[in-house]
């Protein structure tokens, strides 16, 4: 058996780039500044919410960050991902 790479969907890659931008924001940018900005969206409260709080778990942070590099490993070498 071989893998062949193939380049993986966009879906693959908007969600990596998505678990990267929480990954970064969680570790990398002062949470006062992450704050600021997610109030500025106008989401509902509760939604604001849970965002700031899983971007202040560092441990979440970093589980993004790492998977956003395996997403696209994956998403290249198994065929539908």
């Amino acid at each position: 058996m071989s893998l062949r790479p193939n380049p993986p969907k966009m879906v693959t890659v908007l969600i990596a780039l998505a678990l990267l931008a929480v990954g970064v924001a969680g570790t990398l940018i002062d949470l006062e500044t992450v704050s600021d900005i997610i109030t500025g969206l106008s989401l509902p409260r509760g939604i604001e919410q849970d965002i700031l709080g899983s971007i202040a778990d560092r441990t979440i942070a970093y589980a993004c960050l790492l998977a956003s590099p395996l997403l696209l490993v994956l998403g290249s070498l198994l065929p539908g991902i």
